[in-house]
């Protein structure tokens, strides 16, 4: 491979990436690399498949950086813990809108990045079935830039990646009975 079909590769190929883990921060490093991308002019899609019922400081945030990044709140919200007061059918519905969605922007040939957020704990939940995901990830064009977040990547798709981070918990404020806070935790 000559120098010129090397930068080829270099430029068209496509990443599959992973932030997973029990730890914090899969969602916040996302979000990082879609800044990352914008200061390249790059075109991001964000779809979010779980967190959708609390206000998030990402969501103001994610407004300073259009035209170049489009975010969707899909989710309904986190599916059965703290106050979720939705039924598993209204979760599958949205995660199902969501899916549909991550599938059209990912196929659209609009955007260089396009991060599927929370989408591993979709399927954990049995949101989203594990064919839906292999969908998403065999029909991921060949030049886009696909990553997937979540706890508890199956091995089959850490196996298919290029990249996966795993997040550590090492040391939590809640272990020290320090509540979430506004600008570090939401």
């Amino acid at each position: 491979m000559g120098e010129n079909d090397s930068q080829k590769l270099q430029e068209t190929a496509g990443l599959l990436m992973v932030y997973t883990g029990n730890g914090k921060g899969k969602t916040t490093a996302s979000l990082g690399m879609a800044v990352r991308a914008v200061g390249y002019d790059w075109k991001v899609c964000i779809v979010q498949f779980i967190k959708g019922s609390w206000k998030y400081g990402e969501l103001d945030g994610i407004k300073r950086l259009e035209p170049n990044v489009e975010l969707h709140v899909m989710g309904k919200g986190f599916v059965g813990i703290i106050d979720d007061d939705k039924s598993l059918k209204e979760h599958r519905s949205a995660a199902r809108n969501a899916y549909e969605t991550a599938l059209k922007k990912m196929l659209s040939n609009e955007y260089q990045l396009v991060v599927l957020d929370e989408l591993n704990v979709a399927v954990n939940l049995n949101l989203i079935t594990r064919d839906e995901l292999e969908e998403l990830v065999t029909r991921k064009p060949a030049n886009l830039h696909l990553l997937i977040t979540g706890r508890g990547a199956s091995q089959w798709l850490i196996d298919q990646a290029d990249l996966v981070t795993e997040m550590t918990e090492i040391k939590h404020p809640y272990q020290q009975g320090i509540q979430a806070q506004q600008g570090v935790d939401f």
